[in-house]
């Protein structure tokens, strides 16, 4: 059993502001024992001959030239916009500004 308990998700619930009936803390605290659990056995079954790793196979960046390519003029990127002012797109304010 893990250190995965009603009142470790309770209180992380709470710092998240996330609102949980009692069934719920109870069912996610198992679900979580469950995971932790889980990677500690795979834990214990990985040696030290053997790397660690993120992805079971090679990942590789592909790069490419940037070209600039057709481009929209200010006009036409506004065109299709509800509202815009002074060039710009005019959006409703959603925070107060004090």
């Amino acid at each position: 059993m893990s250190e995965i308990n009603r009142e470790a998700v309770a209180h992380l619930a709470h710092l998240a502001h996330i609102e949980m009936t009692e069934d719920e803390l109870a069912k996610m605290a198992g679900e979580l024992d469950v995971i932790v659990d889980s990677i500690k056995s795979v834990s214990e079954v990985a040696g030290e001959d053997i790397p660690a790793t993120s992805h079971p196979i090679p990942l590789v960046n592909v790069f490419r030239e940037d070209v600039v390519g057709q481009t929209l003029t200010n006009e036409e990127a506004l065109s299709g916009a509800p509202d815009n002012a002074a060039g710009r797109f005019k959006v409703p304010a959603i925070l107060d500004e004090e």
